[in-house]
């Protein structure tokens, strides 16, 4: 009986382990319907026009702004995709712009150029930079929670789709997060090994004025 204790004991140690893995690449719960109906809305009522969305048509259409835009097609945007794991963002870059270094802590991300050119680039958990310069048609994936960034270096515009592997990826701005969250100065500066000073300057160029 020893003996059979003993296997039974290293099934389940091995089961244990081969379910961990799973556990750190999982994505969105699954779910156990073809798709989530929105509580306010009447099952019976649902059509194909809930299937579909055309928040992006403006953006794709738009000539290029002043400053680097993201439009997104999550599930906040998109009440359909709840439960799919999918979401898209249509991403314009005018000449020097850039989208500031972030991370999606619940998706990896596929970019694809659709027009112009761009530089992009992420660093791993090891502490090694990537990076590519991505012509129109080009595709680049940011692995999941990596800090990454898109900068248009050229003088003409540019425009990428990401898709995610997750219906609402999530996004930490490293800039915002670091320097306009109310960290305290002291503790910024000694990270940083600069000056409290040189932390108040970082904090007021990304904290928006308080409106009156």
């Amino acid at each position: 009986m020893a003996g059979i204790d003993s296997v039974g004991s290293l099934v389940l140690v091995l089961l244990a382990l081969s379910a961990a893995p799973l556990a750190v690449v999982a994505g969105d719960p699954d779910i156990l319907t073809d798709y989530i109906v929105p509580l306010s809305a009447n099952p019976g009522n649902i059509t194909g026009q809930f299937f579909a969305y055309t928040g992006l048509r403006a953006a794709l259409a738009a000539p290029a702004p002043v400053n680097f835009t993201a439009t997104k097609a999550s599930m906040a945007e998109f009440p359909a995709l709840n439960g799919q794991s999918v979401s898209y963002a249509a991403l314009s870059f005018p000449p020097g712009s850039v989208n500031p270094t972030h991370t999606h802590p619940r998706a990896s991300e596929l970019l694809l150029v659709v027009d112009g050119a761009l530089s992009v680039g992420f660093v791993d958990t090891a502490g090694k930079l990537f990076t590519q310069d991505l012509a129109t048609g080009d595709m680049f994936v940011f692995p999941k929670g990596t800090v990454h960034w898109q900068c248009n270096k050229g003088t003409q515009p540019a425009r990428a789709l990401s898709a995610f592997g997750s219906a609402a990826a999530g996004l930490v701005s490293v800039p915002v997060t670091v320097f306009g969250t109310g960290i305290d100065d002291t503790v910024l500066a000694k990270s940083f090994k600069t000056d409290v000073a040189t932390v108040q300057k970082l904090k007021a160029a990304l904290t928006p004025p308080k409106k009156p």
